[in-house]
């Protein structure tokens, strides 16, 4: 733990150094904060999350104003934020689906339609399945759909040809040619409660978006879709902690994906006032609140602002387009 929080801090005066000191503009009315998703998600999680460190520790003299815009695979946010170029007082939290919602669509938006903020954190995915069920790891659950009928086995995730879909398509390829049935839901929240009713066999939601079903017994982790193990050990269930979830690797199903959860700001604005959110959210990030809610989500604390997170996105876009290519998700 002392190794991790020396971490955590280097990291965090990383961030303090590429900031400016201070900003020379700050919001002159209430900011809305838009969210590309729908509620109960990581994504409508982390930026209430923000809301309430930043109302809590009086970082910013107007409020914010948190808005679900999760139509058409978030492309409703997208499209309101990108509506709104040089205009200060709205920025938007980003998941995957920056990436995968134009791809898949058709809808006129790119990121570059933005000014890139800062990375919060990579999120990770984990597959779930019921607590209920005989699968104890990842192996025995992806036998038993290469035994079963072609689509017997029902995948929950959120959204159509997004990051659940993805990673369900990359489980194919490790299933000797049979196929999940994906149900697509609006929202993280929505697709944990429809594993503890049984209705899907599996998801592969993300940590923040279980963690309470896990705590309460319904829920059981097979493995991380990363390449390493979590660091965080201490206790999340009485015998568990993220640390003791193996690797899917490590299970003999090689499949990795980490998603972005970033802050944007609409296009155009100014150097000055996208320093204004590198500096807020560098703040929110200093604070023990943002460490708590961290390691409860489990999140992979990697930090970005700046070239260095423009370079990136840049990379993630490639990586998502090769993706959604080889799956067939882009649109025609």
């Amino acid at each position: 733990m002392r190794i991790k929080n020396l971490l955590l801090g280097a990291a965090m005066l990383a961030v303090s150094a590429a900031a400016p000191a201070h900003a020379a503009w700050e919001p002159t009315r209430p900011v809305t904060f838009l969210i590309p998703a729908g509620t109960g998600g990581g994504a409508d999680q982390m930026a209430r999350f923000i809301d309430g460190v930043i109302k809590k520790h009086n970082l910013m003299k107007q409020n914010l104003i948190v808005v679900n815009k999760a139509g058409g695979a978030g492309a409703e946010g997208f499209l309101d934020i990108k509506g709104s170029p040089k205009d200060p007082h709205k920025i938007i939290i980003t998941l995957s689906n920056l990436f995968t919602t134009p791809m898949a669509t058709g809808t006129p938006f790119n990121w570059k339609d933005l000014t890139p903020v800062a990375m919060m954190a990579l999120d990770q995915f984990v597959l779930w399945v019921n607590a209920a069920s005989p699968y104890k790891t990842a192996q025995d659950y992806l036998n038993a759909v290469k035994g079963g009928a072609d689509r017997q086995f029902k995948m929950g995730g959120t959204g159509s040809k997004q990051e659940d879909q993805i990673i369900t398509v990359a489980l194919e390829r490790l299933t000797g040619g049979k196929k999940f049935t994906y149900v697509p839901f609006a929202g993280g929240g929505a697709v944990a409660v429809q594993l503890v009713g049984k209705h899907v066999d599996s998801t592969v939601n993300n940590p923040i978006e279980a963690v309470a079903q896990w705590k309460a017994g319904s829920l059981r982790p097979l493995c991380l879709f990363d390449g390493k193990r979590s660091t965080y050990t201490d206790k999340v269930t009485s015998t568990m902690a993220w640390s003791d979830i193996p690797t899917c690797k490590e299970s003999g199903v090689n499949v990795e994906y980490q998603m972005l959860r970033g802050i944007f700001a609409a296009g155009g604005i100014t150097k000055d006032q996208t320093d204004f959110y590198v500096n807020l959210m560098t703040k929110v990030m200093q604070t023990p609140d943002w460490r708590t809610f961290m390691e409860q989500g489990a999140f992979n604390q990697t930090v970005m602002t700046g070239a260095e997170y423009r370079k990136w996105v840049e990379a993630a876009e490639k990586t998502h387009f090769d993706l959604m290519k080889e799956a067939d998700f882009l649109h025609k």
